[in-house]
């Protein structure tokens, strides 16, 4: 009788999967090719935020070259017979210093820049310093141009020096090649004078030669590599609050970003201060990254690119008075805005923005096919401002797809006021934005399985995990990110595009996070977030495919033992790729089966793609940047079916050949 006991409880406990982990059966319907997957997918959102354009992806080293910040001094350290005067030669920039002789045989009269942080050069690395200068009589003037290590002990060493002569009381630019001896990351730029005739000095500059693409107006090599490493279907730019403005004087101008760079005035950083109390009263865009720029990166990169323009409203978080804003009869200029910008990307050189754009050195027109207006506004004061954007636009420019917003939640009375709106004002695409922290993300893996198919497609457009109580880069933030973009691709009909964000932060000069590259005045490192994202978007396919777990469509996380999974295929490349997340502490057991081969179609070895990690809590660091990367293997397959199993906390894309 006990026998027989124990025989039946141990039957039971194999037919409950209580002795043997349950096995999980995806089933992929490879004949049933589904909905287009959007070339802009998966993308990139830049914001100046945490020292992401000066100081960061922007590679002048020089902070305030124009002596254009508030104060104008700022950091700068002036020693000797210095003025600083505003008649300069850059209408939008007038102010210049003035070094005259100290009349002291041992003095010197000169400045020095602290730089971002410092100022980071490299050993044998070449850095172009320019200057527009002239002489304040008919003699030459001499100036001698350093970079100084500022050495613990106190003493100033020289480590690149450079005499430079100014010889006409005409503005000009002049330029010079330094070479460092030695790699530092905290560096100062000197310039003294070393003639009796005194000197003017406007918009010093220090770039280093090596910049992405060999700009000279340029960017930081590594900084955009990693961009162009991820493999992005749109970029969207320049923010963000930023677009907003702290009040309309300090919205983003965009025809104030172009022209030549000297004549780009300095505007407030929106994020200057913060909603983490970390002040910055030195942060300002100097424009010298400006859309003309944003344009060019984006044809570099491969990307759409999708500016966002002011719809006359300051950020509402700031301004709560209506009177903070432009009257709705007064959005003229604002639209014209728009407009301009469209022919600037678009138009013809006979056009008169698109000769701008020639003679800015890009004669072909960009392209533009979106337009994003307004960020994160709300209410009906959106909306009645919104509306004469959109048909100006439509009228002009009826193929120009335009991308309104749902607010800066992704749910709630704004979130649900807004969505019907922007169908009744046929937007083309809806910004949605949300972060979030990991319950969040682990109950969204349906978040669009029921959108409304008939109205806008969805734009993700500023998306990350917060994880609760860790604010940063941590590999379980990551996992959930992708458990939720597994959401999206299976939607891709509604999804068209998603941008992860904050994308930069300075490790010193950060205001948000968690962020996708963080870095240093030297050295980048890419979180397990970045590999995620760029993960998708080089995996993304072309089609969607039917996908089923346990007989069930699959959905996410909540009712699917932790995992999240997609399927696409890949008609250029005949790739089948299923992605999977198990976002569980526990090892899972898969079956997965694909169903639908024809005759004469077989499957064939193909790649295994892993990302995982032991401690969900690590993290990429400068110092420690490899310790979260994905790895590749070979994977084969007999037949149709693939007995596999994912790790607890893994993130896997199986690649698999059809032929």
């Amino acid at each position: 009788m006990k026998i027989k006991k124990y025989l039946s409880i141990f039957v039971g406990m194999i037919f409950t999967g209580s002795l043997f982990a349950q096995i999980n059966e995806m089933v992929v319907q490879t004949n049933k090719i589904g909905a287009k997957i959007q070339p802009t997918m998966y993308g990139l959102f830049f914001e100046d935020i945490n020292y992401a354009a000066d100081g960061g992806l922007y590679a002048e080293l020089i902070k305030n070259r124009s002596f254009e910040f508030p104060q104008k001094l700022m950091g700068w350290t002036t020693f000797g017979n210095l003025q600083v005067k505003d008649d300069g030669p850059f209408e939008r920039n007038p102010h210049y210093v003035r070094l005259k002789n100290s009349g002291h045989a041992h003095k010197h009269t000169g400045l020095q820049n602290e730089g971002f942080f410092g100022i980071g050069v490299k050993q044998g690395e070449e850095y172009r310093f320019s200057v527009w200068a002239r002489t304040i009589d008919d003699k030459e003037a001499k100036i001698r141009v350093e970079l100084v290590d500022m050495a613990s002990n106190g003493e100033r060493q020289a480590f690149a020096a450079k005499n430079m002569t100014i010889d006409s009381k005409a503005w000009k630019k002049y330029q010079i090649i330094l070479k460092p001896n030695k790699t530092l990351d905290k560096s100062v730029l000197r310039i003294f004078l070393t003639s009796e005739q005194g000197v003017d000095l406007e918009h010093i500059s220090l770039f280093p030669v090596d910049t992405w693409k060999g700009h000279e107006n340029g960017l930081r090599k590594d900084l955009a590599q990693a961009l162009n490493d991820i493999n992005p279907g749109v970029f969207r730019f320049p923010g963000g609050c930023i677009v907003e403005g702290t009040d309309l004087d300090t919205r983003y101008d965009w025809k104030k970003s172009v022209g030549p760079v000297e004549n780009r005035p300095t505007n407030e950083n929106r994020w200057h201060y913060t909603f983490t109390h970390r002040f910055f009263p030195d942060y300002y865009q100097s424009y010298g990254l400006g859309f003309y720029e944003y344009f060019l990166l984006s044809e570099e990169i491969g990307a759409e690119p999708l500016p966002v323009l002011s719809v006359g409203l300051a950020c509402q978080f700031q301004n709560n008075d209506i009177c903070a804003h432009v009257p709705v009869g007064e959005l003229d200029n604002y639209i014209q805005d728009a407009l301009d910008l469209i022919e600037f990307a678009n138009g013809p050189i006979t056009s008169k923005w698109g000769k701008f754009r020639a003679d800015m050195g890009h004669p072909a027109p960009f392209n533009m096919k979106f337009i994003g207006i307004g960020n994160e506004q709300w209410g009906p004061e959106y909306l009645e401002r919104l509306e004469p954007f959109i048909k100006a636009i439509r009228q002009k420019y009826p193929d120009l797809k335009i991308i309104g917003g749902a607010g800066p939640g992704s749910e709630g009375e704004q979130f649900e006021y807004l969505w019907p709106e922007m169908k009744r004002l046929k937007v083309d695409l809806v910004d949605e934005h949300f972060y979030r922290p990991e319950s969040w993300f682990l109950k969204q893996g349906a978040r669009y399985d029921n959108y409304d198919r008939k109205g806008p497609k969805v734009f993700a457009g500023e998306y990350a995990c917060h994880g609760q109580g860790k604010k940063w880069n941590h590999f379980n933030a990551a996992l959930l990110e992708a458990g939720f973009m597994t959401g999206m691709e299976r939607n891709a009909d509604i999804v068209h595009m998603a941008t992860y964000a904050p994308l930069f932060a300075h490790v010193e000069g950060w205001q948000w996070r968690p962020d996708m590259i963080w870095f240093d005045n030297l050295r980048s490192v890419r979180t397990a977030s970045y590999y995620v994202q760029q993960l998708f978007s080089h995996n993304k396919g072309t089609n969607v495919l039917p996908l089923t777990m346990n007989r069930k469509a699959v959905t996410g996380a909540s009712d699917q033992n932790g995992l999240f999974a997609s399927a696409v295929y890949d008609e250029n490349e005949k790739n089948i790729i299923v992605k999977i997340v198990n976002t569980s502490d526990k090892t899972q057991s898969l079956k997965l089966t694909f169903n639908g081969l024809k005759r004469n179609e077989r499957l064939t070895s193909g790649k295994l793609i892993t990302l995982s990690s032991s401690d969900i809590e690590a993290e990429n660091t400068l110092d420690n940047p490899a310790l979260i990367i994905p790895v590749e293997n070979d994977l084969s397959i007999n037949g149709n079916v693939l007995d596999t199993n994912i790790r607890a906390y893994t993130f896997k894309i199986y690649k698999i050949k059809k032929l």
